[in-house]
């Protein structure tokens, strides 16, 4: 199951049935879990732990030196990867630019072709980042996420549970879980789509609307107001939906949220929404 022509480093350590295609590379010191699949030119740079049923498409890179300038390629880091990820072709993570500190990539997630993960951040579970997703360091994205294609996220950014980011677009603010966000920055409303395909009920969702209107549509700064609602009365009787979405908003730093603006995307040009 494993290719002549791979390159693997007598201290790199694969389960018996890990597949290694042809001219791919395993540095020194990769653990690759069972049931995992290293395509050709495949590279899973030293660093690198992975879980089992992980397939590492056809020229991606696991493990790179973090996109730095001062970055010391000395500095002992690394990708911690769970259980049956994706990585498309050409697919990029970075380690972490931090010693001893790792990028994390969670459980199920699919990350299609030339997507690309930046040092240091944290990738939930069950997320699908879509061709040419721009991930930069010290990003969070939660679980079930669904970011479209050419979508670029600023580093420190981040992304709540059940969020769609749509492509082709700018990030430079968190977005609140189970919502919708479109270029830039710009909160549609909630991702009821995908709310519903994941099981969540009628009920649930009214209450994430309720809350979604109390914190938008009160004509008051969203992070303040979510702040007031969990310290209200009524606080203490929230689902653990509406509370999730209002602990993300209140805990919003200096990156800030993403806002609610009436009206649609007219122009490319932001200065113009």
């Amino acid at each position: 199951m494993i290719h002549p022509s791979a390159c693997i480093s007598p201290s790199a350590q694969l389960a018996p049935d890990v597949s290694v295609g042809p001219f791919a590379v395993l540095e020194d010191g990769v653990v690759i879990g069972p049931g995992c699949r290293i395509e050709a030119h495949g590279q899973v740079l030293r660093g690198v732990t992975m879980g089992q049923g992980n397939v590492v498409g056809r020229g991606a890179v696991i493990g790179g030196d973090p996109q730095a300038l001062s970055f010391n390629v000395a500095t002992e880091s690394g990708v911690k990867i769970g259980d049956g990820n994706t990585f498309r072709e050409h697919v990029t993570v970075h380690r972490s630019a931090q010693p001893g500190g790792v990028t994390v990539i969670g459980n199920g997630n699919f990350l299609m072709a030339a997507a690309h993960v930046g040092h240091d951040s944290l990738l939930g579970n069950h997320n699908v980042l879509a061709n040419a997703v721009l991930i930069a360091g010290h990003i969070v994205i939660g679980n079930r996420c669904f970011l479209g294609g050419e979508a670029a996220v600023h580093q420190f950014v981040r992304i709540g549970d059940y969020a769609m980011v749509q492509g082709c677009g700018g990030y430079t603010r968190d977005i609140p879980p189970y919502c919708t966000v479109f270029r830039w920055n710009n909160l549609r409303g909630l991702n009821t789509v995908g709310l519903r395909r994941a099981g969540f009920d009628s009920a649930a969702r009214l209450a994430l609307k309720k809350a979604w209107k109390a914190v938008f549509c009160a004509g008051v700064p969203p992070v303040p107001s979510a702040a007031t609602m969990l310290e209200s009365a009524e606080g203490a009787g929230f689902s653990a939906e509406v509370r999730r979405f209002l602990e993300f908003i209140a805990a919003t730093g200096a990156r800030g949220i993403a806002v609610c603006r009436r009206g649609s995307v007219t122009s490319g040009d932001p200065t113009k929404e």
